[in-house]
């Protein structure tokens, strides 16, 4: 779905290639009955296989589904074909090509550029608290809360974000800022570990698990 962060014209199909698991599996799911996406998929791959055999094997689950696509396809669509099938595809998934480039979170996503730290503040009191950000992203709520907090958590299950919020954290020389893999759904800490957790463009995907496991999580007494 567009959501109008970037111009997809600046990037590759190729940004597939930096996709989770988790990521191809949802899109190939939700597409799987889409005529219009199966059928510039094919001509997408068409040009550029290697695409297609990365999906395949960093998601099995999806390897029928390529399969169908690739023996539907063209034996090899125009460059000027295909590159329209890919700018079709790339905007099909906008928000995970600029989970790619970390950096063009911060300048242009919406809730990230145009908020500021206060609004946290004003919620709940950090001083002195065990904070985990579920989705971190980019880290706008992480680094905002480790101004105050002792220690704050940073949960992302997207690889290239994770090592986003690394390379800030040693950049910044950041001390109470941890990240680690994670879903919302499916967080890797023992019950009633933080103090706060708090989650920002992220819950709502399958609410009632995942709000089950933030609570799961959150210290008797503790913030959501």
């Amino acid at each position: 779905m567009a959501v109008g962060w970037i111009d997809v014209n600046d990037f590759s199909f190729y940004s597939f290639l930096l996709m989770e698991r988790f990521q191809l599996r949802i899109m190939c799911e939700g597409h799987s009955k889409d005529k219009k996406w199966k059928k510039n998929m094919g001509v997408a791959l068409s040009c550029k296989p290697s695409v297609g055999w990365y999906i395949k094997h960093k998601c099995p689950e999806c390897a029928d589904l390529i399969d169908e696509i690739a023996e539907a396809a063209p034996k090899r669509a125009s460059d000027k074909k295909a590159r329209k099938a890919e700018l079709y595809l790339l905007s099909e998934v906008e928000d995970w090509v600029t989970y790619t480039q970390p950096e063009c979170m911060e300048a242009s996503c919406d809730f990230i550029y145009a908020w500021a730290p206060e609004r946290l503040y004003e919620m709940v009191e950090f001083h002195d608290k065990v904070v985990l950000d579920v989705g971190s992203g980019s880290g706008r709520l992480a680094f905002a809360a480790a101004a105050r907090a002792r220690e704050v958590y940073a949960s992302e299950p997207v690889d290239t974000l994770r090592e986003y919020l690394r390379e800030k954290i040693a950049r910044e020389e950041i001390k109470n800022v941890r990240v680690v893999d994670g879903m919302a759904h499916a967080l890797p800490y023992p019950d009633n570990t933080f103090d706060i957790v708090m989650s920002g463009h992220v819950v709502g995907d399958d609410y009632d698990a995942e709000l089950a496991e933030l609570t799961r999580v959150t210290k008797p007494g503790g913030w959501i």
